[in-house]
């Protein structure tokens, strides 16, 4: 394969950037059909005739195609430079033309409740939507745990310039002025907070020192800001929740994952069983550094002296050699995202920290961004995010309403693509010091999963039990952050992240609240189907785009039982995910001699 760019062609689908004529011009006529949609959807109270509900449904699915690809080019305007405000002020309107649809959406689910049984049953048989007929009955059953369709599109009104300012401010303002100066090779460099956090990665130990020191100390100087978006987001959350009706904060983010509570209890217990052995890994890497205990930033600190260092051309051709000995689809996806440059991986500043796909629906394509610098966890960040990408292909010709999955197997098939380039970098080593270093920056991913979203799940749960009793101050969820990281850490670090709850973009994300658990979950998911590949050898790969296929259109517990045969509200799958996780810590200590 060619040279490959860092840089992703976003004008290909809109150009000029934020100053796009053409993506005003989409706007307007996004506009349009949001009018168009609200009249049709006024007209239709108290209509069964399926016909007519046929037309409203198919027009609500183009618009929502047309919002999620508005959403997405903004999405890729505000992450490649947070410094463009143009970009900003279009998020912001597509933020209202959101509202405004969610506002909709209230009113037809309300009107699917005015309808009998028998006469919604003709409605979902009829021939355009018996393929939504999940989604169709997922809004009905929705709309009962609701309020009355006038005050949810009160709330949606409201929540443009209250709920989701709040998660604006944070990531267009309070992350968009940050900037850190970093002396590495007594060059003084001045970076973005994400270019930072990467350093807690670095070889050196004193760099990842100084960089941690220094992004705690830019974080606490943002803290009063960043402490009044979560209080306000939250509280904004929590009248919701409490004009509704609903008792557990959990309800919302249980029921867009489209998960019981049992299953997420039996996961959870499953992981708490990793602890000690996962507590052995950290003891080990430590002594493997020269320290007798980890700080927060040895966590992610290589170990040893891996010899590949990637560069973007190697890593992009690695991905595509080892999708391919898995499924040829998933290959060919990659490479085409690579040659027609989906991806942005260029190493700057002024880009937003983290990384993330986002789908095209209308132009059946996907974007991917992330800051690629040459390590092994770079090389395993692409693999993920292109496994992202490899979902949305799948279901790129689905009815719009399947293909909104949740977030928690959203999270299964970029993880299982990571696994697969992780374990084929493993066998690729040609030393054990090399393959040690690899089983490290694998094993930090069940780390990741087990303990650092252990800990914010328990912090978040407790931060909004505590906030309904009112406002809370920096330095205790500074110690509620720290209290969360020692218990999901067994206490195994010499030091810990207080101002995590500041610098983590999830906890301030309104579109999907408690964006914690659904990485564990698709973590473990992804375990479960790994290892059915490796039984089920070539014949899984046709298996698995089912099942990906599916995601839309199905609880996880169905999905999984459907396809899996197994129960997710049961601990037997998620201890075996679990143990399959952990063989890694297993060799990695063999490997390193204890």
């Amino acid at each position: 394969m060619k040279s490959v760019s860092q840089n992703w062609d976003l004008n290909s689908l809109f150009p000029g950037g934020s100053s796009s004529e053409s993506f005003s011009s989409y706007l307007i006529l996004l506009r349009s059909k949001i009018q168009e949609l609200h009249a049709n959807t006024v007209q239709n109270r108290g209509e069964a005739d399926p016909q007519s509900w046929a037309n409203l449904i198919n027009l609500f699915q183009e618009v929502h195609v047309r919002l999620r690809q508005a959403s997405a080019f903004v999405s890729c305007l505000t992450a490649q430079d947070v410094q463009d405000q143009q970009a900003q002020k279009l998020g912001a309107e597509v933020s209202q033309l959101r509202a405004e649809l969610g506002s909709i959406a209230n009113l037809i689910e309300e009107q699917t409740l005015q309808l009998s049984d028998a006469e919604w049953e003709k409605i979902i048989v009829h021939p355009e939507l018996a393929a939504v007929e999940f989604s169709l009955n997922e809004m009905r059953t929705q709309a009962r745990e609701r309020m009355s369709a006038e005050k949810e599109m009160l709330v949606n009104s409201l929540s443009v310039d209250g709920y989701h300012a709040w998660s604006e401010l944070y990531n267009s303002k309070i992350v968009a002025r940050m900037s850190i100066p970093m002396e590495i090779d007594d060059d003084v460099r001045v970076m973005s907070v994400g270019q930072v956090a990467n350093l807690f990665a670095h070889a050196d130990r004193e760099v990842r020192k100084q960089a941690f020191s220094k992004y705690e100390e830019a974080w606490a100087e943002q803290a009063e800001l960043c402490a009044a978006a979560l209080n306000h987001l939250a509280g904004f959350r929590l009248s919701v929740y409490k004009a509704r009706g609903w008792d557990s904060v959990l309800k919302e983010p249980l029921m867009i994952n489209r998960m019981s509570r049992e299953t997420l209890d039996a996961m959870w217990a499953a992981v708490e069983g990793s602890k000690s052995r996962l507590k052995d890994y950290l003891q080990c890497k430590a002594e493997l550094l020269g320290v007798d205990a980890l700080e927060w930033y040895d966590v992610g600190a290589p170990i040893g002296k891996s010899s590949r260092v990637y560069s973007f051309d190697e890593a992009a051709q690695f991905v595509i050699d080892q999708f391919g000995k898995f499924s040829s689809d998933m290959a060919q996806l990659a490479e085409k995202a690579l040659t027609e440059r989906w991806v942005e991986a260029e190493d700057r500043p002024g880009k937003r920290p983290g990384a993330f796909c986002t789908s095209f629906p209308e132009s059946k394509e996907s974007r991917v961004f992330m800051t690629f610098s040459g390590s092994a966890d770079n090389l395993f960040t692409l693999a993920h995010e292109l496994g992202h990408a490899y979902h949305g292909s799948v279901l790129r010709d689905m009815p719009p309403m399947t293909q909104r999955y949740a977030m928690n197997v959203a999270e299964t098939a970029s993880t299982f693509a990571e696994l697969v380039v992780a374990d084929a970098a493993i066998r690729a080593a040609s030393t054990d010091e090399e393959r040690l270093a690899l089983l490290d920056s694998k094993i930090e991913q069940s780390t990741a999963m087990f303990m650092n979203i252990r800990a914010r799940f328990l912090f978040e749960t407790r931060f909004y039990e505590m906030r309904k009793k009112g406002l809370l101050g920096v330095d205790e969820l500074n110690a509620l952050m720290e209290e969360a990281q020692r218990e999901a850490y067994a206490d195994s670090l010499k030091s810990y992240h207080p101002h995590f709850w500041a610098s983590k973009l999830h906890f301030y994300i309104t579109g999907v609240p408690f964006y914690n658990f659904p990485y564990t979950f698709g973590y473990l998911l992804s375990q479960g189907l790994y290892a059915r590949a490796q039984d089920e050898g070539a014949s899984f790969a046709a298996k698995y785009a089912d099942l990906l296929r599916d995601t839309g259109r199905m609880t996880v517990e169905e999905l999984v039982k459907t396809h899996l045969g197994e129960d997710l509200t049961k601990p037997e799958f998620w201890e075996k995910a679990v143990e399959n996780s952990l063989k890694d810590v297993d060799e990695f200590l063999v490997l390193a001699g204890r």
